[in-house]
């Protein structure tokens, strides 16, 4: 196993929202029995139908792929489905419809092609969940989101679709132009390097791009970054943080004179904490 997939394993061990697509059968740890919430649309996932008829209310179609025992899953729907400001609103504004990433539902996508509810989610490269997509009315995949997301992170997603900004600009525009409070202060880390030249680098990298508006990124710091088997891990990269901000003038990994902020945009990273690996 390469360095690389080695420091996977360990995060996904370690964030137990993390779910390959394709992978091999393993055992679930932390896992959190849930149930999809009963307004969520009874669908026979024929998408071009579910989109008709959502467009026929003035509605966007939301599709939540999900794992059973996901934590994650159980956490964000609780947050932000069951109960919270953003329950409401969703209701209002959009027709949910669940899919499971690992089901053999047959699915007729948005395209007009059939999938199983695996192949699907292979399709759409939702490699973790909850993966949250969201379609406009003619069925065109508008925004992705892939992972947990705070109620105030999927608040400004939600926005950013009802409001039809997607015809306009990208996500990460949007949220550039949003003021975040600030309430993360950087954590210290003793593995963490301060880097700003990458070009040439010829060992493991490993760049984790924080804001002082990361709500999780507490949280990572304590259940992965310095979870026992990923320190082991980190050793055999050269691990280094980026304010996702910062306007700090950095050479990257191809030689191109840049900043984190505009690294990041160029990525088309719109959470925090991201994590970004380079092999050798």
């Amino acid at each position: 196993m390469t360095t690389v997939a080695a420091l996977l394993v360990a995060l996904l061990l370690s964030l137990p929202n993390q779910v390959f697509a394709e992978s091999a059968t393993g055992v679930v740890k932390g896992g959190h029995a849930y149930v999809l919430p009963g307004w969520f649309k009874t669908s026979f996932l024929d998408f071009q139908t579910d989109i008709e008829e959502a467009r026929g209310e003035r509605k966007h179609v939301m599709v939540f792929m999900h794992l059973d025992e996901c934590p994650y899953c159980s956490r964000m729907l609780d947050e932000s489905f069951s109960a919270g400001d953003n329950s409401e609103f969703i209701r209002n504004h959009f027709d949910v419809i669940g899919v499971n990433v690992r089901g053999d539902l047959e699915v007729r996508w948005a395209d007009g092609e059939t999938y199983s509810e695996r192949a699907l989610a292979r399709k759409l490269r939702a490699i973790a969940t909850p993966t949250v997509v969201f379609l406009d009315p003619d069925g065109n995949r508008v925004l992705q989101l892939t992972g947990y997301r705070d109620p105030g992170a999927f608040r400004r997603a939600l926005d950013f679709v009802e409001s039809g900004t997607y015809r306009t600009r990208p996500f990460a525009d949007y949220l550039a132009q949003i003021e975040q409070p600030e309430i993360y202060d950087f954590l210290h880390h003793p593995q963490l390097e301060r880097v700003t030249y990458f070009k040439g680098y010829s060992k493991p990298l490993a760049i984790l791009f924080e804001d002082r508006g990361c709500a999780e990124c507490a949280r990572f710091h304590e259940k992965t970054l310095n979870h026992p088997e990923v320190l082991e891990e980190m050793k055999r990269f050269l691990f280094v943080r980026l304010d996702a901000d910062s306007t700090r003038l950095v050479i990257d990994v191809s030689g191109r004179k840049t900043t984190p902020a505009e690294w990041i945009k160029r990525l088309g990273l719109t959470y925090r904490p991201a994590l970004i690996l380079f092999n050798e």
